[in-house]
């Protein structure tokens, strides 16, 4: 059987993708390269995610689940039914995707079987990066909410709930030059000269319809899908529609929720000529706040951080740690929360004028001192 392996590397954390098919390594080095030095390699690592196509296994591995006592939850929105045997071995199956999964006591390897490269790929880039994340977590590293660019290797941390403009900030800063690290959450830890160093959290990057109208990056979105080019898979048919029609409006499912255009981590650099970063020491951090019925954006009233700004297992609901990657972490959420309050911050209100907030922010970042490097 011809494998292909991809190496994932950021900070000391490494782990190996192999599959059967290529598509399912390519995949893992499409998503994770822009931020984490993904790149072919034949060597695997300490920790490896072995992906295949193998029906068969599939099937072994999802009775097996089903002749051990196991537990249903759902993970990556999706019924999963996960069981252990007496040796320790974890094995889950998730019937809807006709994957099976099989890890090892000891963490050191994964190996997802099923029936179609898509299902797989998605998979085994979502397992290796929750490997990444539980080595990161040993090693001492938080994972905060915001989003961040990079200048000079300065970091501008942005905060706030959901809505509050996290990604608008970034997306608006990276277009007036400075690297995008991340525009949801990012991984930070002291580092040996009292700062804090950051590190980026790869994923799809959800933009509105009126964000990326405001961009002027709506029509050349729009023409690479007419032309053929396909966004992240787990987008919305309907986002795909709307943008072939050539609709400008937002979209919402029932439950409320925005359906957004998924761009993947690679896309933010070829579709929409952003400058990617993958790492970057905190330097101050934004609290902005989007009022649509602000005449011009504003600096705004003092913002802290809260506990929210913080993931912890408990809020991590979309992936539980089903086996067990993120177990003894050393955590320095503390010392890391303590190193930022010191940091320079602005709280930013800002209206729905792009050019109007994009300027008020690069003056804002030029006010802290961040154009100039430590």
């Amino acid at each position: 059987m011809t494998t292909t392996a991809t190496r994932i590397t950021t900070g000391k954390a490494q782990v190996t993708v192999s599959s059967n098919r290529p598509a399912v390594t390519e995949w893992s080095r499409r998503y994770f390269g822009p931020w984490w030095n993904a790149a072919p390699t034949t060597e695997e690592a300490a920790q490896t995610v072995v992906a295949n196509v193998d029906p068969g296994h599939a099937a072994h591995v999802a009775g097996i689940v089903k002749d051990f006592q196991h537990d249903e939850t759902t993970y990556a929105n999706t019924r999963t039914l996960v069981g252990q045997d007496h040796d320790g071995h974890l094995y889950a199956a998730q019937p809807a995707d006709q994957l099976s999964y099989d890890a090892a006591p000891d963490h050191s390897r994964l190996t997802i079987s099923g029936h179609h490269d898509l299902p797989l790929a998605l998979a085994a880039a979502r397992l290796a990066r929750e490997m990444i994340r539980g080595q990161l977590l040993r090693d001492g590293w938080s994972i905060l909410h915001a989003s961040a660019v990079v200048q000079n290797g300065q970091t501008l941390l942005t905060f706030g709930p959901k809505g509050a403009g996290k990604t608008t900030t970034a997306l608006l800063l990276a277009r007036a030059g400075w690297a995008l690290l991340a525009n949801d959450r990012v991984f930070a830890r002291p580092d040996n000269n009292g700062g804090v160093r950051v590190l980026p959290w790869p994923s799809a990057a959800a933009i509105g319809f009126g964000l990326l109208d405001a961009l002027d990056l709506y029509t050349p979105v729009r023409q690479r899908v007419l032309d053929g080019d396909e966004l992240h898979p787990t987008q919305h048919q309907r986002v795909t529609d709307a943008l072939k029609a050539g609709l400008r409006e937002p979209l919402w499912n029932n439950a409320g929720k925005e359906l957004k255009p998924q761009f993947f981590p690679d896309q933010l650099h070829t579709w929409l000529g952003l400058t990617l970063a993958t790492e970057g020491t905190a330097a101050a951090l934004l609290f902005p706040q989007v009022t649509p019925s602000a005449t011009a954006p504003e600096t705004g009233p003092e913002s802290a951080l809260t506990d929210d700004d913080f993931f912890t297992g408990k809020t991590e609901d979309r992936y539980p740690d089903i086996f067990g990657l993120t177990t003894h972490t050393r955590s320095q959420t503390t010392a890391v929360r303590e190193l930022l309050t010191a940091l320079p911050t602005r709280t930013v209100i800002l209206g729905h004028d792009a050019k109007a907030n994009s300027d008020f922010l690069t003056k804002t970042a030029e006010g802290l001192n961040l154009s100039e490097g430590s």
